[in-house]
């Protein structure tokens, strides 16, 4: 596996310019260590918790447990007719408070309180948390939890992932080494997307054989608190939390750097095209791979240059009212 390219002293125009064009993953180191809260993490597992406890709005979050023997994986239980975990909405404080308690055993369950809007459960976080590199519109959420596995899995948004306490290994695949890593099903995941079936701790290469191929494309870095990730859009993360006590604020958004996450899903359009173009003929998905490459892949402005402007349609600028006509008029037709 290759180490991630690492950066120091990341400012805002760095980061837009040499960073993002890369559409490479990068460790940035010491970005948020002047973070209140990272210093809070460093004292003491009930220092942080302590820290939490004073922005608490009270508001539920939703929480993961998993029995002691899965060791923190999130993933599906043995015959994949469900996961290794239960699903809760308690506070956050509630949670750090149930982290340090189980942090005195060694034979303890699993807890992940995942991708909380920091808005919503810890207002005034992010006004003493600042992140330079991105505009305010784009909202932090927190992952609080600990020693647990996010398996191999892709976000449909750019991410910088901020450590604040406990350690944090990730690894991460170009997208292209999707064939390698073995993906389970499209529409049923434990993490709301796809995932790696492979275990990353115990390979079983007789099972797995091309995971051997994804490991050599692997890019892999161990983060401190403080530090942070970038993981451009459709990368694979494999994610480790390897403290007793662990804290992340990461930060999605798409198109441009410090845009918020906005418009749908393109897993969505994956799924209509295998329900609709994957049992034609082959001849008949070659066509349909020309007109997707004419008209998404390989665009230019010749695709619409012969037709007046005014007739663009989706052809052109698509804004969100005339996106939200389009969906409606989609709607209907699945509907038909």
């Amino acid at each position: 596996m290759t180490p991630m390219r690492e950066w120091q002293g990341v400012d805002a125009e760095t980061f837009r310019t040499q960073v993002v064009p890369l559409y490479q993953p990068a460790v940035l180191r010491g970005l948020v260590s002047n973070w209140p809260a990272v210093a809070r993490g460093r004292e003491s597992p009930e220092a942080i918790a302590s820290y939490l406890q004073g922005f608490d709005s009270g508001a539920p979050v939703d929480v993961l447990t998993m029995p002691p023997h899965v060791r923190g994986r999130i993933f599906y239980t043995e015959d994949m007719s469900g996961f290794t975990y239960t699903r809760d909405r308690v506070a956050v404080s509630k949670v750090a408070t149930q982290l340090v308690r189980y942090a005195k055993f060694d034979n303890r369950p699993g807890i992940a309180a995942q991708s909380a809007l920091i808005s919503e459960c810890l207002p005034r976080f992010k006004e003493e948390n600042v992140l330079p590199l991105l505009d305010a519109t784009v909202e932090p959420r927190i992952w609080l939890g600990s020693a647990v596995t996010t398996p191999a899995h892709l976000d449909e948004s750019n991410n910088i992932a901020c450590v604040v306490t406990g350690r944090r290994r990730f690894t991460l695949f170009p997208p292209e080494q999707a064939a390698n890593l073995y993906i389970g099903p499209l529409d049923y995941a434990p993490t709301g997307t796809p995932i790696s079936l492979v275990d990353f701790k115990h390979p079983d290469f007789d099972r797995y054989p091309k995971f051997r191929d994804a490991l050599a494309a692997a890019h892999v870095a161990d983060l401190e608190p403080g530090d942070a990730i970038y993981i451009p859009t459709l990368w694979w993360h494999h994610v480790e939390s390897l403290e007793k006590v662990n804290m992340l604020v990461n930060y999605w958004w798409k198109g441009h750097v410090g845009s918020a996450a906005q418009g749908g899903s393109a897993l969505d359009v994956l799924l209509l095209a295998l329900l609709n173009l994957r049992h034609l003929p082959p001849e008949h998905r070659a066509a349909w791979r020309a007109i997707f490459d004419h008209y998404i892949f390989s665009a230019t402005e010749d695709v619409s240059s012969h037709i007046p402007a005014h007739r663009h349609g989706v052809l052109g600028p698509i804004s969100p009212e005339f996106a939200k006509e389009v969906r409606e008029f989609l709607v209907k037709q699945l509907r038909k």
